[in-house]
């Protein structure tokens, strides 16, 4: 849930799930559509499916218990090297770096020289292991003390370096700040109006039926019939709705 998602918005969300589903078994008794209809306007919502995926994955191949080796965890649906190794280190206590984009954007100052991490994560997957002491107790709390550096002081926009307490060893101010000029990620386009709009119009209105919505009903909710056909096409193809015009449209 907090894959791209701010944690105010997450937590009325997780606790409503945790109470309807407490176990991964709960959860994979439930039908996908269930979950795409709770996960209501969290956004993205191939996640639930891929949470529910998990879920059965985890009750069919580990007896309802969530593993705590990366590789079972990272062949479960929707995991990836961030959630992967969060739950391996702050859930069962194990040693591994654990890369989000704070702890990236501090490897990319203080140790890189940089004032922004490039785009190859995987590189600072190697950095981090490097700056992880030996004892997998120090090691979590590396991992979660510089993830709450990046988010709290060495922010993007802001950096508070008058208060970091490793200002002195970082690369990035020693250099002088300088100003980025590698390779950004791409920048998502605005919401409004973007095909992400026109496909949460559309979920709104099946998470709202419990019947069938004819594809007349679909064509009232954006005005735009192209664009509102190519992200219904997108909803059947990503198995978020079910169905065809002649029957109408579901949640899976």
């Amino acid at each position: 849930m907090l894959q791209q998602t701010p944690v105010v918005r997450v937590i009325p969300r997780l606790e409503e799930w945790l109470e309807r589903w407490p176990t991964p078994a709960d959860l994979a008794a439930a039908s996908p559509g269930d979950a795409v209809r709770a996960w209501d306007r969290l956004g993205y919502p191939r996640r639930a499916l891929n949470l529910h995926a998990a879920a059965v994955a985890i009750t069919e191949r580990h007896g309802g218990v969530v593993p705590s080796d990366v590789d079972e965890l990272l062949a479960l649906p929707g995991v990836g090297d961030y959630t992967a190794r969060a739950v391996a280190v702050f859930a069962y206590g194990l040693r591994h770096p654990v890369v989000d984009v704070n702890i990236r954007r501090v490897i990319a100052r203080a140790v890189t020289g940089v004032a922004e991490p490039g785009p190859a994560a995987k590189r600072d997957l190697l950095a981090m292991e490097e700056l992880l002491p030996e004892s997998a107790e120090d090691a979590r709390r590396a991992n979660v003390s510089i993830m709450e550096l990046g988010a709290l002081v060495c922010t993007a926009r802001a950096p508070r370096c008058g208060e970091c307490p490793i200002a002195e060893l970082c690369a990035w101010k020693a250099a002088g700040f300088p100003a980025f000029t590698g390779t950004r990620a791409p920048v998502q386009k605005k919401f409004e109006g973007s095909d992400r709009q026109v496909r949460g119009l559309i979920m709104a209105e099946l998470r709202a039926s419990d019947i069938p919505v004819t594809a007349s009903e679909i064509d009232l909710v954006w005005h735009d019939k192209k664009q509102l056909s190519r992200a219904l096409a997108g909803l059947l193809a990503d198995g978020l709705v079910t169905g065809e015009s002649a029957d109408g449209y579901e949640l899976p």
